[in-house]
């Protein structure tokens, strides 16, 4: 009898698993491993709300896996040393994973392929897993990967999504011991408003949007107050959602709508590429402009706290606190009121994003905080959001800024992103701060420090 181990990474579902079914191809049994990675724990990685979506993904999995007649294995400590323990445990000739582009994720890959020598076990690494196109597979002539979205755009559109593998109709797993799941109760600091994960839970997601949401996407995907997005990022980073199903899914559509999406599932991909090739880019300067950051401690609270005066700043702030998610418009508007109205580091933001987010992907979230910080890949490095324009124009009657802020709730529309114009008890009867600084003064100390 032989047997494979299929490791789960990111790559937390049935539908569209090359992991999976490669390993259900290859053996006679598998095992299904997840492995709660204590390096992933010291790398302060696992924040609270990560933690509870990853626990509704793996309950989820568990139950997927159960309906095919098998059951997911789990173990807990060094991810190298629990695969190999398992392959010995029920000598599996072949261990198949998801490749990544972290550093993590390949020096994980390294250790693994080194832990098996020795053990008539090899190492399957398999791409296109975690992003509808492979991060390698599309580059340009004398370069290894893309710097500018647009070219990198019409090559991923020329190659195209993988297609889909087929959903297994059964799974056997060999005999072993697993560990229990953890709960997501139990789990303190999860922001209340966390949406539900796992699978299921994103695959009813997908329907409704492609039935509901779809057809207006490139018209309405900035509309704060229209919430007209897909909200699939947070299943798409613990791959309970497969990036390029959507991609195939999204298509049939033929519409604008659709493709405005694809695009986003491509930006997604490019800055997989982008970070496969320059992996220092998690934490330094993919362009360096010579920035001398500002460090103001009470500036950065009021950011963290959305309390800088500016509502659609604050707004998409409070959104984060209590979702664990921001708007892709908020994220950008916050971004660039940080780094370039108050001047201070692009990682202490992406620092902050990352203990909140449950979609906090290192690729995505710090190549695009780089890009608002004009540090990465965006062409036009000096551009600055100014909130007071971002808000009449995506949230012109204030109603997200209302459901976020309700100090302004009252607050006549003409008024609600610039409450500061407010006079005499009319300003008295809003609890609500001053601007920590004044966009002019922002926009000076940033354009002095970059020599704009």
């Amino acid at each position: 009898m032989t047997v494979s181990v299929a490791l789960f990474t990111s790559d937390l579902r049935l539908h569209d698993n090359p992991v999976l079914a490669a390993a259900l191809r290859g053996s006679d049994r598998i095992v299904p491993l997840f492995v709660y990675d204590t390096g992933v724990h010291r790398a302060g990685f696992d924040a609270p709300n990560r933690r509870a979506f990853l626990a509704d993904c793996l309950t989820d999995l568990d139950a997927g896996l159960r309906s095919k007649g098998g059951r997911l294995v789990v173990r807990s400590g060094d991810v190298v040393e629990q695969v190999r323990s398992v392959v010995r445990t029920v000598g599996a000739t072949r261990v198949h994973v998801a490749g990544g582009v972290s550093r993590y994720a390949t020096r994980r890959e390294g250790r693994l392929r080194s832990a098996l020598v020795g053990t008539g076990c090899t190492l399957a690494v398999h791409e296109a897993v975690l992003t509808a196109v492979a991060p390698g597979a599309v580059t340009p002539a004398g370069s290894d990967h893309y710097a500018v979205f647009t070219p990198y755009f019409r090559r991923w559109t020329e190659v195209g999504a993988r297609d889909p593998v087929p959903t297994p109709r059964k799974v056997k797993v060999a005999e072993i011991a697993s560990e229990p799941l953890h709960p997501r109760t139990g789990i303190d600091g999860v922001s209340p408003g966390l949406a539900e994960g796992g699978e299921r839970a994103g695959r009813q997601r997908v329907w409704e949007w492609l039935s509901g949401g779809l057809a207006g996407y490139a018209d309405g995907h900035d509309d704060l107050a229209g919430d007209a997005t897909s909200r699939l990022s947070l299943f798409l980073h613990f791959g309970a959602l497969s990036a390029a199903e959507l991609v195939h899914l999204a298509r049939r559509e033929n519409s604008v709508g659709a493709e405005a999406f694809v695009r986003q599932l491509a930006w997604r991909d490019f800055h997989h590429q982008v970070l496969a090739a320059r992996p220092d880019a998690a934490a330094e300067d993919y362009r360096s402009r010579g920035d001398h950051w500002r460090s103001d401690d009470k500036e950065i609270a009021a950011w963290r706290e959305g309390r800088t005066g500016y509502p659609l700043v604050d707004a998409a702030m409070r959104q984060l606190a209590h979702e664990g998610w921001m708007h892709n418009r908020g994220r950008m508007l916050v971004a660039s009121f940080l780094t370039k109205t108050l001047y201070v580091d692009w990682r202490v933001g992406a620092r902050h994003f990352l203990s909140l987010l449950a979609d906090g992907d290192v690729a995505n979230n710090q190549l695009n905080w780089q890009w608002a910080a004009g540090t990465g890949t965006d062409t036009r490095p000096n551009r600055v959001l100014n909130p007071v324009v971002q808000g009449k124009r995506f949230d012109a009657q204030g109603t997200y800024v209302r459901r976020w802020v309700p100090e302004l709730a009252g607050v006549e529309d003409r008024y609600v992103h610039e409450p500061w114009k407010l006079e005499g008890l009319d300003r008295a009867g809003v609890d609500y701060p001053d601007p920590v600084v004044e966009l002019a003064e922002g926009r000076a100390r940033f354009e002095q420090a970059r020599g704009v």
